[in-house]
């Protein structure tokens, strides 16, 4: 497997992870001038940035999500053991006398999706969320090691 640097924000990121179900959008974080301004708000927060470690006792998902209130996020498993992680962050109410200098926070919706392997205790899935990022932790079975016997030898 090939770990390719990411441009935009120094991370790397590996494109051949069998288990990501997200598709590899190559002018992400590019300024797009002929979109129009209500798909920018539906896909502004489209990428929610997530890193998924893997540990001997589990898969560690963190979701960067500030702004958002836990009501907010949906954690879901799919059948196929999919893990769903959506929301969404509303666009803030503009009052007639309000002048906005700048507006950079996005809004609208994120989805992101992850076929967990099949070592996983689906059961046990939990989520919390603490300071603007979402924790799902997916304990993992423990490894079957196989059993040896020792034959004794005669003679």
């Amino acid at each position: 497997m090939s770990l390719i640097p990411s441009f935009f924000g120094g991370r790397r990121s590996n494109i051949f992870d069998p288990f990501s179900l997200d598709v590899w959008d190559p002018f992400e974080g590019f300024p797009i001038a002929n979109v129009p301004s209500s798909a920018r708000e539906t896909s502004a927060f489209a990428n929610a940035r997530i890193d998924w470690k893997e540990t001997p006792q589990a898969h560690i998902f963190k979701v960067d999500v500030p702004g958002i209130k836990k009501e907010e996020v949906k954690v879901e498993v799919e059948e196929g053991r999919v893990l769903q992680i959506s929301g969404e962050r509303s666009k803030e109410q503009e009052e007639k006398n309000d002048q906005w200098h700048r507006m950079e926070r996005s809004s609208g919706k994120f989805l992101r999706r992850f076929r967990l392997p099949e070592n996983v205790k689906m059961g046990e899935i939990k989520a919390a969320m603490e300071n603007g990022v979402l924790t799902v932790t997916v304990p993992k079975e423990e490894e079957k090691k196989p059993d040896v016997k020792a034959i004794d030898i005669s003679g």
